[in-house]
């Protein structure tokens, strides 16, 4: 699979309705200020809103008729080409954050991960274990096909369990001018049922590139799966031009769903960038793609807000679309 040509990409803002590439992660967290801690050592100290407040337009999404929750949206103080991406903790305040689907390794359908990129991720995870961090997965290096992309990871866990990969794209970072250290998130993975049709799906959404396919055993992650058998795994990263990167993955045989409830602790969601949603929006239902729920409208004060809306995608995932006004 070629990359699309750069003079396509590069309309990409254009072409589909002012949609950003991925935009941040969601995370449920049990305790803000563990998860605020451990997310500061790796780099996301740049605090976009930090907001208690009734989330509208969830309903549908959560079963509940109504959501309070504390929400800190968080970007790195270091991001680069390579992690351009952000996070959001949710705290749900009007009932406990649902619990993460027992039995999550990784690649089921739901959020597998935050991918970080890191320069020197090997010296960085040996820090991070040094300091106490779970260590997931020791340094592994790989070449990916078709293009002998080199990297670099490692993973650690965050307070909740959420598993946070430390890569390195060593052939793609070369010749730039960076510091060593963690910069801003590189991509979401997921679980998906038909990666054709998940493809076909965000490269409408402007995820127009790919950097790498590959389909076989990953052996540093077989421990994860314990006591079921490891799947092989198909996965491919689509990339966008503007913002982060999506990497669907399917599993063969299939794996049992891991979607949980919409808040659970770990990674829950993704959210797709928005420069004007009333555009997104327009050009999501020209897709044919409905809205599940009504689109919201947060004050955070100072002439500040935050928009929001959520679709469903092929495999029943609720994605977020995103836009902050500061």
């Amino acid at each position: 699979m070629s990359l699309q040509p750069i003079s396509h990409q590069a309309g990409a803002n254009n072409g589909y309705g002012a949609l950003t590439g991925l935009d941040h992660i969601g995370i449920g967290v049990s305790d803000m200020d563990a998860a605020l801690a451990f997310y500061g050592a790796i780099g996301f100290t740049d605090q976009v809103f930090d907001v208690t407040a009734d989330l509208p337009g969830l309903s549908r999404l959560t079963g509940w008729d109504a959501t309070s929750a504390r929400t800190v949206f968080l970007r790195s103080n270091n991001p680069t080409v390579l992690g351009r991406a952000a996070i959001k903790l949710v705290h749900v305040v009007s009932r406990p954050n649902p619990a993460m689907p027992e039995g999550m390794a990784w690649g089921e359908p739901g959020i597998c991960e935050v991918c970080v990129h890191v320069h020197g991720q090997a010296e960085f995870h040996a820090e991070l274990v040094a300091n106490g961090h779970v260590n997931l997965m020791d340094p592994n290096e790989a070449d990916l096909d078709p293009y002998q992309t080199h990297c670099g990871l490692s993973y650690v866990s965050d307070p909740d369990g959420a598993k946070i990969e430390l890569i390195e794209w060593s052939t793609l970072e070369a010749g730039w001018p960076v510091v060593d250290g963690p910069q801003g998130v590189n991509h979401v993975a997921f679980g998906v049922t038909d990666i054709e049709n998940t493809r076909e799906f965000y490269q409408a959404l402007g995820f127009t590139g790919q950097l790498f396919e590959s389909d076989g055993y990953f052996e540093p992650m077989h421990p994860w799966y314990a006591p079921r058998t490891p799947p092989r795994q198909r996965m491919m990263l689509l990339t966008s031009p503007l913002g982060g990167n999506l990497e669907p993955v399917q599993h063969t045989p299939a794996s049992p769903d891991m979607r949980g409830e919409w808040g659970h602790l770990g990674t829950y969601e993704f959210a797709i960038g928005s420069r004007c949603l009333e555009r997104s929006l327009d050009y999501l239902d020209r897709q044919g793609i409905k809205l599940v729920g009504d689109p919201a409208d947060i004050d955070l004060g100072g002439g500040a807000t935050w928009r929001y809306a959520y679709f469903e995608d092929p495999d029943g995932l609720y994605v977020c679309v995103s836009e902050v006004r500061a």
